[in-house]
């Protein structure tokens, strides 16, 4: 589908000046909301207070009292990497703090499914629990918190999702999208969540004077879990967010990053010293990512736990392979879903509908939610797609646009039609959901028929937000390596794109389908290394194409002690042949 490629608005000329700032980057902050230099600054210090968040408190006192009385604490996290962290995050701090029996618990997707529930209850039991912790899920989990209840297990429930009509009667509660929590940042990632209870935990063991005889704990040394745990969940970066983040990147350029971290940056080819947000969502993320899609999360936990460099080297070496496993399953499933979009006769004429559902006996459970990603990434329209799950069910992952909130659209649906999906959760623009079989044609048209009613003032097209043309002179290596550590960069906070003319010198493909290229700027001498991924393979190459429109983001490119600018290329199209 072709994009529309659209400038920026300018924002605030005065930072530059003010604050000694390259014009170009306060013109790219401005254009991000930010007005004030005072904005920028991201050290640990500017952190929302732990006070202010709705229950963080309480939880503390809760873990405080289990940690006094040596309880069993058991942590039930999710399949995904914000789970792994938070699950990681949770048991390292409470060990540290002195915790002596905590474990965790992270169902697997394909017998159990997701968030506390009560089967998940009953394999807990197993561990003779007295209290659960949940992380990065729980909110919805009415039934299994009841069944918790009942087996006289405690509950703290922490999870950042949103809340239904009816809360989990759990001990303690902590999430910043429940109600009555005022928590102005309400963009935490589930280990966000987490952290910030530990830092309530942390003041309430000093009040109690339990440092008088044991060492306190740093929380920093934790930040590159709710580093890579944000980041990956691609929750908004706003500015409490991007302080969370900057810091744990700090760490981990610093060296100091946990083994398990350093491990997948190892296998992921990418250098500790010149991290940055897009490594852990596009390197790390999907490496830990993947052992909750095939197999068991417990492998990511325990990658991201261990304290020795050479387990955490072997774990990581399996969630590479893992990696890959996914990777050629997607591609299967994708060809797969091309051929069904191909029967409905799609191309760069033709109106898609407002939104999408996708099924195909055999897919794979793990992997539908990065098959709807990339479907809704090339429609620029709702996707759902589903897999056969237990019995007559169907399990399905929905990924969403800008202007349609999915688990809204999905709560609609379940109101005018009860009885139609099963079960359902998530936020705006991924969620999760349950069907029989025997539904999905009539959940498909509700579906459709629900966010026709919310698309109208919703924008199909997909946009390229560009902050504008680079002069010849701004394409150098020094403004590349500026912009490139001047982030974090992430949802709602992008890295820059900018857009430009350039003749085409050379071009060939690597890695089977992107595209390597050798740009020229008119009227100048200067030659730019560019790459494009995942081209379509019916248009490139193709040396007949002289002169290309691309969207691009200036970035370094180190090869062999080499830095070099190299533009990442967002999105192209010919100009002339």
């Amino acid at each position: 589908m072709k994009k529309l490629l659209r400038r920026r608005a300018p924002g605030n000329p005065g930072l530059a000046e003010e604050n000694a700032i390259h014009p170009l980057l306060a013109r790219v902050y401005g254009s991000r909301g930010i007005s004030h230099a005072d904005e920028l600054n991201l050290g640990l210090d500017q952190l929302l207070a732990p006070a202010e968040l709705l229950n963080a408190e309480r939880a503390a006192i809760l873990l405080a009292d289990a940690l006094a009385e040596d309880k069993r604490m058991l942590v039930v996290g999710d399949f995904d990497a914000d789970g792994a962290t938070s699950t990681a995050l949770a048991v390292s701090v409470l060990q540290a703090f002195g915790a002596t029996r905590v474990g965790f618990l992270v169902p697997n997707r394909f017998e159990y499914g997701y968030g506390l529930t009560p089967e998940i209850v009953e394999l807990a039991k197993r561990e003779v629990p007295e209290l659960i912790i949940t992380v990065d899920n729980g909110i919805s989990s009415l039934e299994g918190v009841q069944a918790a209840r009942e087996a006289g297990i405690a509950t703290l429930v922490t999870d950042h999702h949103l809340a239904g009509n009816r809360l989990p009667a759990a001990d303690v509660i902590v999430n910043p999208n429940q109600p009555e929590c005022t928590f102005p940042s309400k963009n935490l990632a589930g280990v966000g969540v987490i952290f910030y209870i530990m830092l309530a935990l942390r003041a309430e063991l000093r009040r109690r004077d339990w440092f008088g005889t044991r060492e306190e704990v740093n929380l920093g040394q934790f930040l590159d879990l709710v580093a890579l745990g944000t980041v990956a969940d691609v929750v908004p970066l706003d500015r409490n967010n991007r302080i969370l983040v900057s810091a744990g990147l700090a760490r981990i350029r610093a060296g100091k990053a946990r083994p398990g971290i350093q491990a997948l940056l190892d296998v992921a080819s990418r250098r500790h010293a010149s991290v940055v947000a897009s490594d852990l969502g596009f390197a790390v993320g999907p490496r830990i990512n993947a052992a909750g899609r095939l197999d068991d999360m417990s492998i990511g936990i325990n990658c991201l736990l261990t304290p020795d460099p050479v387990e955490a080297a072997s774990l990581a070496q399996r969630l590479q392979a893992l990696n890959q496993d996914r990777r050629v399953i997607e591609r299967g499933m994708q060809d797969e879903a091309m051929q069904i979009l191909a029967k409905l006769s799609l191309d760069d004429a033709d109106e898609p509908p407002v939104a999408m559902t996708l099924y195909q006996g055999g897919w794979h459970q793990g992997v539908i939610g990065i098959l709807a990603s990339r479907i809704k990434d090339r429609l620029h329209r709702p996707v759902i797609a589903f897999a056969d799950g237990d019995g007559d069910e169907l399990k399905g992952s929905a990924r969403s646009i800008a202007g349609v909130h999915i688990r809204d659209i999905l709560d609609a649906v379940a109101t005018r039609h009860p009885g139609l999906i099963t079960r359902f959760g998530g936020h705006a623009m991924a969620a999760g959901l349950t069907l029989r079989r025997g539904d999905y044609e009539a959940f498909s048209v509700a579906f459709v028929e629900e966010v026709g009613r919310h698309a109208e003032d919703v924008e199909l097209q997909a946009v390229i937000e560009s902050d504008g043309e680079l002069a010849p002179e701004e394409l150098q290596l020094e403004l590349a390596t500026t912009l490139r550590y001047a982030g974090p960069w992430g949802q709602h906070f992008p890295e820059p794109v900018f857009d430009g003319t350039f003749g085409i010198v050379s071009q060939r493909l690597v890695g089977e389908k992107h595209l390597k290229l050798v740009l020229s700027l008119p009227d100048t001498r200067l030659l730019l290394d560019a790459i494009a991924f995942n081209v379509d393979l019916e248009t490139w190459p193709d040396p007949a194409i002289q002169v290309v429109e691309i969207a691009y983001r200036l970035d370094v490119n180190e090869y062999r002690g080499q830095r070099n600018v190299q533009l990442m290329v967002e999105h192209l199209e010919p100009v002339g042949k």
